[in-house]
C-alpha cells in the first residue's frame, strides 16, 4: 500500500502564530518505525513554548509531546513492533548507560534523546528512532483502555515521581499553589496516597471550583485573601507537611516556604521563567527546617508506573479530560486553557478518520 506523502501539522511560525496545514510526511526512519498520532494532549509548557518567541526565530516548528497513536509504517530493522501496535512514545527517551541513569536519576540523563528539536506530535505523523526503539520511551497500551486515557500518563509522571519522591502519604496535610492540570493531578494522586487534607491555591475561582471533584478539602483564592495566613489557619497553626509550587510564579514560591510547617518539605515543580529569580528568607528556611526541593521529570520506572495509573481505573483520567478537539482547532484548545476553562485539553490528529480512540 502505497504511505501518503502529507499530513496535516500544527506549524509555529512565531509566538501565538500556530497554523495548521499540510507539509512532508515523515520517512520512516532506520531501525525505528512511524506512528500515526490518535490523540495528544495540550500541555502547559506547549502552551508557554507556542505562545512565546521559544525557539528564537527558528521556525516553523511542529511542538507536542503527550504523544499515543499507532503503528503506520515499521523499518525492516524494526522487529520489536509491527503495523498496528497502539503505543504510548514518552518524550525523553534515556541512554541508562550514564551516571545519573546508573544511580537512579535517569530523568537527569546526561545523554537523553533531543525531544526538544524533534518534530513533536501535533500532527497526523510522528516518526520514531531506532535510538527511542533501543531506550526506554515506549509502552503497549492494552486493547481495553482509550487512547485518549493513556495521553494523560506523560503529564502523570512527574507528578507521579514528585510525591514518590517526598513521600506524600497517610495523614499528610498538602498544599498545592496552582489548580491547573497538574494542580489537580497532584491534588488526586495525593488523596490515593493517603493525603488526609488537601489545600488548593489558586487565582481563578472557576478553576478552585473544578478542582473540589479531585480532592481538595480546602479552596483558597490568593487575590481575595492572604494564602499565607489562611494555610496557618487551616493546620491550627502549624504549617503544611508538604507544600508544592505547581505554577510558574516567583511570587508563589517565596510564599510556598512560609506556608509548611517546621522541617516540612517545599517543592518548586512548575519552572518560572528563564532569569527570574525568587527572593527567599533563607534565615526562615534555616531556623525552621525546611527542606526545598526542585523537581523535575520522573526516572524510567516512575515513568513505567504512571504509564499503569493513568490507564487505571482508579485514576479516573476521563474526569480530568474536559475538551477533546480535532488538530484543527488547537488555538481554541490553548485560550480554554490559558482561561481555566479547560482542565486538560486533548487533540485528535487524523480527525476525518472514524476510530476507537
Amino acid at each position: 500500500m502505497k504511505m501518503q506523502s502529507k499530513m496535516r501539522a500544527a506549524m509555529m511560525y512565531g509566538p501565538s502564530d500556530i497554523r495548521v496545514e499540510m507539509i512532508d510526511r515523515p520517512a520512516v526512519p532506520e531501525g525505528g518505525f512511524v506512528l500515526k498520532v490518535h490523540s495528544i494532549g495540550l500541555c502547559g509548557s506547549d502552551i508557554r513554548n507556542m505562545t512565546t518567541d521559544s525557539r528564537k526565530g527558528d521556525y516553523p516548528f511542529v511542538y507536542g509531546h503527550e504523544i499515543v497513536g499507532t503503528v503506520n509504517e515499521v523499518s525492516p530493522a524494526c522487529t520489536q513492533y509491527k503495523v498496528g501496535d497502539r503505543l504510548y512514545i514518552y518524550p525523553a527517551d534515556h541512554c541508562m548507560k550514564c551516571e545519573m541513569c546508573r544511580t537512579g536519576h535517569s530523568e537527569m540523563c546526561e545523554n537523553v534523546g533531543d525531544y526538544t528539536n524533534r518534530q513533536g506530535g501535533f500532527a497526523d505523523y510522528y516518526a520514531v528512532s531506532a535510538e527511542q526503539v533501543a531506550r526506554d520511551s515506549i509502552y503497549r497500551v492494552p486493547e481495553n483502555v482509550t487512547l485518549d486515557r493513556a495521553s494523560l500518563a506523560e503529564p502523570l509522571s512527574s507528578v507521579y515521581a514528585c510525591q514518590e519522591n517526598i513521600g506524600v502519604g497517610f495523614g499528610d496535610t498538602l498544599v498545592i499553589i496552582g489548580a491547573g492540570p497538574i494542580g489537580c493531578f497532584h491534588s488526586k494522586l495525593a488523596k490515593l496516597r493517603g493525603a488526609k487534607k488537601v489545600i488548593m491555591i489558586e487565582i481563578n475561582d472557576s478553576r478552585l471550583e473544578m478542582a473540589k471533584q479531585f480532592g481538595v478539602d480546602y479552596t483558597i483564592n490568593s487575590m481575595k485573601e492572604d494564602p499565607i495566613e489562611a494555610v496557618r489557619r487551616l493546620t491550627d497553626g502549624k504549617g503544611a507537611d508538604k507544600v508544592i509550587s505547581a505554577n510558574p510564579s516567583t511570587q508563589a514560591q517565596q510564599q510556598a516556604i512560609f506556608m509548611a510547617k517546621k522541617t516540612g518539605i517545599v517543592v518548586f515543580f512548575g519552572g518560572v521563567a528563564k532569569g527570574a529569580l525568587t527572593e527567599l528568607d533563607t534565615n526562615y528556611i534555616h531556623y525552621n527546617g525546611l527542606w526545598i526541593y526542585g523537581h523535575f521529570g520522573a526516572n524510567s520506572m516512575q515513568v513505567q508506573k504512571a504509564f499503569e495509573l493513568a490507564i487505571s481505573d482508579e485514576f479516573e483520567a476521563d474526569k480530568f479530560m474536559t475538551h477533546v478537539l480535532p488538530l484543527s482547532q488547537i488555538n481554541e484548545g490553548i485560550q480554554l486553557t490559558r482561561t481555566g476553562e479547560a482542565i486538560k485539553v486533548v487533540l485528535h490528529p487524523n480527525e476525518d478518520e472514524d476510530i476507537d480512540r
